[in-house]
C-alpha cells in the first residue's frame, strides 16, 4: 500500500520500486530504474503532472521502506536525467509550453549511501542558466559516485580498443570538501 496502487500493475515505475527493494534486499549491487518520457519541449504542464503522479509515491515508499530496513545507509539512491532542462518557458503560450535542453546546469538528488542527508551542492543564477558556485564536471561527480560505492576510479578500467580505459577519462576528482561525502 505504501508504494500506491500502481505497485500492483507489473512494469508501472511504483511495482519496479518495490522489486527494486526486494533486489536490494537479495544483495543484488546495482539496480537502475527507468521513467521515460521526460522530454517536454511541448505540452509540460499536463506532462509533468502526470509523470510526477507516476514516480512520486513509489520513489518516496522505495527511500522509507529501505530506511525502514536498515538499508538506506549502505544503498545510494541517485535521482537524475539525461541532461539539464531549462527553467523558463519553451514556445507555446502560458497554458500549453515546453522547456529546452540545457547544456550548462544539470540537477540530480541523492539519499543514503554516505551522503549526508540535506545537503546540496553547487548554485546557479536566478535563470538557473549559469553556475554561480561549486561548480562540478561530469569527471568529478562520477569519480564521487564511485567512491561512495567504494570503487577507486582510478583503479577502475576496461579494455577497449587494445586501450585501458575508465568512466573519468584520465581525470575527476573525488570532491570531499564541502561534498556532504561521509568519510569511507
Amino acid at each position: 500500500r505504501m508504494y500506491g496502487k500502481n505497485s500492483y500493475q507489473p512494469g508501472t515505475y511504483a511495482a519496479n520500486c518495490l522489486l527494486a527493494r526486494r533486489l536490494i534486499e537479495k544483495d543484488v549491487r546495482f539496480v537502475q530504474l527507468y521513467h521515460t518520457g521526460w522530454d517536454q519541449h511541448d505540452n509540460l504542464p499536463a506532462q509533468i503532472k502526470r509523470q510526477s503522479e507516476d514516480v512520486d509515491q513509489g520513489t518516496a515508499a522505495l527511500i522509507m521502506d529501505l530506511k525502514q530496513r536498515g538499508l538506506l545507509e549502505d544503498t545510494l539512491v541517485i535521482w537524475g536525467g539525461e541532461f539539464g532542462r531549462t527553467v523558463y518557458r519553451q514556445g507555446g503560450n502560458e497554458s500549453n509550453f515546453g522547456r529546452d535542453h540545457h547544456p550548462r546546469c544539470f540537477s540530480i538528488w541523492m539519499a543514503g549511501g554516505g551522503i549526508k542527508s540535506g545537503f546540496r551542492y553547487g548554485e546557479t543564477d536566478d535563470w538557473c542558466y549559469n553556475i554561480t558556485r561549486d561548480p562540478m564536471h561530469v569527471h568529478d561527480l562520477n569519480a564521487t559516485l564511485l567512491h561512495t560505492l567504494g570503487i577507486n576510479h582510478e583503479a577502475l578500467t576496461y579494455r577497449f580498443q587494445g586501450r585501458d580505459l575508465r568512466l573519468t577519462n584520465g581525470h575527476g576528482h573525488v570532491v570531499r570538501q564541502k561534498s556532504g561525502l561521509k568519510s569511507r
